[in-house]
């Protein structure tokens, strides 16, 4: 297969840098992986070895970075049309579809068995299923199928703190489930809020994402359907005892602006008010998570010092 260097417009095959090869990995999305993943681990009950647990998020890194490049070597025909992704390695040209996916399943495997070995195999097990899930039932299946693949796919991307705490107790409690619970109802209005200024893209490659299938209105109805449930949500660790006041001021704030933004993506009418309100939502989805984590962190720290 010839590809096309999209800033010379000559062919290219497999150039690829180190850097290309970290492109691949979806730096940006794995940084959330790791952070989220890092946090369910540290508020588990019981504490993990510093070593073992470097270890359990290096490998947890490198499992997300797999699902990237096995992600990217399926989807490099629509990336080659997307404005977004078209100058990925693959569609680029700087790495060959081969070597991505041998560059994945490389990762996959020693992923899956480091993390069994070096903690138990309930984590080992749950990294390698939620790699098979965004690579095979998300990528390969519900991304072209389905425009409520984010729904469902959304669900690999909320796996890491589960992850995390499995590592260090070796199972799945109500505690880590809510942790994925957040992440799990933050992916849809996070996406679709993308979907709504970038929905000419997925059009052009055939995605159906939701404002190309249902319209831009049920779109934003969704959006803010979500956002509410996701602020009631962020409540459930004060609400189920495992968190604190600071946790539950930082959510409450952040939640209510979640949803403020939402209603005013609703209320906005199409056109260029439309997009700059779906921006809006996006951008300050970016940070959410991160807020919402950092402040359970903080508020675990705090109150096993005594200082809460």
């Amino acid at each position: 297969m010839t590809y096309i260097d999209n800033s010379k417009g000559m062919p290219m095959m497999g150039e690829a840098r180190v850097e290309d090869y970290l492109a691949l990995l979806k730096p940006r999305v794995m940084s959330l992986v790791v952070f989220t993943a890092l946090v369910g681990m540290l508020v588990a009950p019981g504490g993990i070895n510093p070593v073992v647990g470097f270890i359990a998020i290096v490998c947890i890194a490198i499992g997300g970075g797999a699902s990237g490049a096995l992600n990217m070597w399926y989807d490099a025909d629509i990336d080659a049309i997307m404005s977004r992704t078209i100058n990925r390695p693959i569609p680029a040209g700087r790495v060959t579809p081969g070597e991505a996916l041998a560059f994945g399943l490389v990762l996959s495997v020693f992923s899956v068995t480091l993390l069994g070995l070096a903690t138990n195999w309930v984590a080992g097990g749950f990294l390698a299923f939620t790699i098979f899930f965004y690579a095979v039932v998300y990528t390969m299946w519900l991304k072209r199928s389905t425009p409520q693949n984010i729904v469902i796919g959304g669900a690999a991307g909320a796996f890491p703190p589960m992850i995390g705490w499995a590592a260090v107790t070796g199972t799945i409690t109500i505690e880590s489930f809510v942790l994925f619970l957040i992440v799990f109802l933050w992916t849809p209005p996070h996406f679709w809020a993308l979907a709504l200024y970038k929905q000419g893209d997925y059009g052009a490659a055939g995605v159906p994402m939701m404002p190309n299938v249902a319209g831009e209105a049920s779109t934003k109805r969704q959006i803010l359907a979500y956002a509410v449930i996701l602020a009631l949500s962020s409540m459930l660790p004060v609400w189920l005892g495992f968190s604190g006041w600071l946790y539950g001021a930082v959510a409450l704030v952040t939640g209510v602006s979640f949803v403020y933004l939402a209603v005013r993506l609703w209320r906005a009418p199409a056109g260029i008010v439309m997009r700059k309100a779906a921006r809006s939502l996006f951008t300050y989805s970016l940070s959410y998570l991160f807020v919402l984590f950092l402040a359970l962190l903080t508020d675990h720290v705090a109150t096993s010092l005594g200082v809460l």
